[in-house]
């Protein structure tokens, strides 16, 4: 993608403000079905071994807990101070991890690891220490340089010295929740967190040759001013992380009990949130920070800029990511695989989850293999989310299809964005221009065969602001 600085477009954006999916995935997840199960898994996993050139791994290790619930979280977590329940959960996982891991070859390396949640640091340094040692048992760690291994920490309930046991274990990457520094919104999001904590996990991280930090923030969130926001900014590139995520809040109560403690009334107003998310770009862009694309910054000496700049950067459901040539196994609750072609997702209640390990089955709940047309698609898409253009001529060799006839619906749905001013077409090339960096999805729900479908429901997905 051009490191030509995006150009922020307040009107255009707020006319494009439309439901539609974020494309960590294509198809998205709502396409995934039942009849994709444990069998299909493991058929899928055992012909990726025999891939003249079999794909490096890519390990996803999903830990529910949490200490106290945030207000604003969708995520799959259970909410307990009970620790016993970490150890039955660990229980299982190494029962998954041996049914998973057999499926693939040794001789495969494992080169991106990502502990997310939930709190992974709700696992004591026991517990995270033996659960890595089980991982490092069962698949074949990298040593190479390139490798990395990410995990997402809860500062208000870890310190120094959680950080540098992980450290120990090989952990180079760390990403820390903020959401915002400011007390009365933290009050209003039932997660108060002071800036001196988030530096003692920063520092210490760097002090332990983490070669990665990273931060979370949320726009759109209760008691959220320009004021208050403005210092948060300035409070987090004072921490200096070498990447900063900014998520756009979606208030979806119906879907999340804890956004129900979310008085609406407090929420900043469409208007307000626009002027929040172009604050933002015009300070990390000023503090040095490139625009990756949605909701990521990072310093151009990061990874995250370098896999752009190499073409290996990847949208997967932690968001931008780098090894973008793995195979993705999902292990935990809820968890998310990509093999080969194929999308397939573990049982989301933990109970389910359980019952199928008791029975020494995979906890695979549903999943959906892609088709041509998908991979077409798919490659497109990710294509115009991760790199902000499409080589024509080489999609219609990969794929064998002639792209102006196979695409003349989506085309026409293009030039649509092609008159605002979001992306240049021509024989050769579909190229997002700078005004276009920020509506990305937009671009990429003009390619989405089932979005454009009949029955589809674009109310399933947040908005684009």
């Amino acid at each position: 993608m051009s490191s030509a600085i995006p150009q922020f477009d307040a009107e255009l954006i707020a006319r494009h403000d439309v439901a539609g999916p974020r494309y960590t995935s294509y198809p998205t997840a709502p396409q995934f079905h039942v009849g994709f199960d444990e069998l299909a898994f493991r058929a899928v996993a055992c012909a990726s071994n025999e891939d003249p050139i079999p794909r490096r791994l890519s390990l996803y290790v999903h830990v529910p807990f949490c200490a106290s619930p945030c207000f604003y979280c969708g995520c799959t977590r259970v909410i307990t101070r009970d620790h016993g329940k970490a150890e039955i959960y660990l229980d299982h996982l190494y029962r998954e991890i041996e049914l998973v891991a057999p499926l693939f070859d040794r001789d495969r390396p494992l080169v991106q690891l990502h502990f997310g949640g939930g709190t992974p640091n709700f696992l004591d340094d026991m517990q995270m220490s033996e659960l890595l040692e089980s991982l490092a048992r069962q698949f074949s760690f990298s040593r190479d340089a390139d490798r990395e291994f990410g995990i997402e920490l809860d500062p208000r309930w870890c310190g120094p010295d959680y950080v540098r046991m992980l450290a120990t274990h090989g952990f180079n990457r760390i990403s820390v929740g903020i959401q915002d520094f400011d007390r009365t919104v933290q009050a209003a999001i039932n997660r108060i967190q002071s800036v001196e904590e988030t530096r003692a996990v920063l520092d210490a991280a760097r002090a332990s040759g983490f070669r990665s930090t990273s931060v979370d923030l949320i726009y759109g969130l209760p008691k959220q001013t320009v004021a208050n926001f403005r210092r948060t900014l300035e409070q987090v590139i004072e921490l200096a992380p070498d990447r900063v995520a900014t998520y756009a809040y979606a208030h979806l109560p119906d879907r999340f009990k804890a956004q129900r403690r979310i008085n609406a009334a407090d929420l900043p107003s469409a208007a307000q949130r626009l002027e929040l998310l172009g604050l933002t770009v015009e300070m990390l862009t000023a503090a040095g920070y490139r625009y990756i694309g949605m909701d990521h910054f990072a310093r151009p000496n990061d990874d995250l800029a370098r896999a752009q700049e190499a073409g290996t950067l990847q949208r997967n459901f932690q968001g931008y990511s780098t090894h973008g040539d793995c195979d993705l196994i999902g292990l935990g609750v809820s968890a998310i695989s990509h093999v080969g072609a194929t999308f397939s997702q573990n049982e989301r209640e933990l109970r389910d989850y359980y019952a199928a390990l008791e029975e020494g089955r995979l906890p695979i709940v549903r999943g959906i293999e892609l088709d041509d047309d998908d991979a077409l698609r798919a490659d497109v898409i990710q294509q115009l989310m991760c790199q902000g253009r499409l080589d024509i001529a080489s999609v219609e060799a990969r794929h064998r299809i002639d792209f102006t006839n196979y695409f003349g619906v989506e085309l026409e749905r293009l030039r649509i964005a092609a008159n605002d001013g979001l992306v240049e077409i021509t024989p050769e090339n579909l190229a997002v221009t700078p005004r276009g960096r920020f509506l990305l999805r937009n671009i990429a729900m003009c390619f989405d065969a089932y979005l454009h479908a009949p029955a589809a429901v674009a109310a399933r997905y947040s908005r684009a602001l």
